[in-house]
């Protein structure tokens, strides 16, 4: 077992969520990743997408006790001393017996969990034997991550970053982020309630109005993205920007680029990204005239190439065009030219960032 000390830390993390070619809805969730030597540990693996089990919309109360199920006195949910470290973003099971959830689920098998042994040795806290789960017992052979751990962490630094999640003796519970809201400036037309209620369906919060202007202060800084429907002007648009300005709003204002609901929410969720630092997936252009898109990555991943356009009838048109783990570096990926003819649009997805890029002519 290793002897070596790495640090543990907590940051936050998105898995973001969308509306998948084929039509169905990929949830979005915050959440806390656990940082090892200052990194998180999620991007070491590259095909997973997952979310660990500190997420704020899992309620206070049901927050705190996957909190503890992380120390290592606490009563072990699993067999053999094991945690789990990441589960499904859409069911948030062990095994849900769906052929595909989504989250963990991979090349048509059911998801699970990653998990871990968590124990203490000594004053300090070890995590080792990482796995995939699906059952009661991991196969370790089959499918141990022998690549990733064992980490040695100092027991008091491990403990504080934890307990500073749970509400002290007769205090009350640490305040938990706030779930993501979006604000729609336009009428309630057709495509910004399609849009509103896509968002909702993904788990962010949406609302629409003409008169953001005029709306309290503090109503305006809860909102992460503002989006400026197609029928608004430059005056209307520069009154909103005024009034977020003077509430002192760090929402992100976005300006719908084609009546296409998947490409709209693509663009909420790429708004929605506050750690674009930690980001894999760094850059897209689509250049040659639309012949191949270009895609930059700063450490392994899996990257989903969509695209969006409208046919001559003006009719939204959504096609996924590629899907595999990149490795480091740029990629050039060819496209499919009926794929981007017209006014175009791509998208990039991982399981923690989306990026938009027009088409270039």
């Amino acid at each position: 077992m290793t002897s070596q000390y790495v640090t543990f830390g907590l940051v936050p993390a998105m898995r973001a969520g969308g509306v998948l070619a084929d039509g169905a809805y990929q949830a979005h969730r915050d959440f806390l990743d656990f940082a090892v030597d200052g990194s998180p540990l999620l991007v070491r693996l590259a095909d997973l997408d997952a979310v660990s089990p500190l997420a704020p919309d899992l309620g206070p109360s049901d927050f705190a006790e996957q909190v503890r199920t992380l120390l290592p006195e606490a009563e072990k949910p699993l067999e053999g001393s094991r945690r789990v470290i990441y589960g499904c973003p859409e069911c948030a099971g062990l095994a849900c017996g769906e052929p595909v959830c989504g989250g963990l689920a991979s090349g048509g098998f059911a998801c699970g969990a990653v998990t871990a042994v968590i124990e203490r040795d000594g004053p300090d806290v070890v995590w080792r034997d990482f796995g995939r789960q699906t059952g009661r017992t991991p196969d370790a052979e089959r499918d141990g991550y022998h690549d990733i751990g064992p980490y040695r962490f100092r027991g008091e630094e491990y403990r504080a970053a934890l307990e500073r999640l749970l509400p002290a003796d007769g205090a009350p519970a640490p305040e938990l982020p706030a779930g993501p809201r979006a604000l729609l400036i336009g009428p309630r037309a057709a495509l910004l309630a399609r849009l509103a209620a896509a968002l909702r369906r993904i788990g962010i919060s949406a609302e629409i109005t003409l008169d953001a202007v005029h709306a309290h202060a503090d109503e305006l800084r809860k909102y992460g993205v503002v989006v400026f429907g197609r029928t608004i002007g430059p005056d209307e648009r520069d009154a909103v920007l005024n009034a977020l300005a003077a509430a002192r709003s760090e929402a992100v204002c976005v300006t719908v680029l084609a009546p296409i609901v998947p490409l709209l929410v693509a663009q909420v969720e790429q708004a929605l990204d506050r750690t674009p630092d930690r980001r894999r997936l760094q850059r897209l252009t689509a250049v040659a005239g639309g012949a191949e898109a270009e895609v930059e990555v700063a450490s392994a991943c899996r990257v989903r190439l969509v695209a969006h356009r409208l046919d001559r009838l003006s009719r939204p048109r959504t096609r996924a065009l590629f899907d595999a783990v990149l490795a480091p570096g740029t990629h050039r990926i060819p496209l499919e030219t009926r794929a981007v003819r017209g006014r175009s649009f791509l998208t990039a997805h991982t399981s923690e960032a989306v990026l938009v890029a027009p088409v270039a002519r």
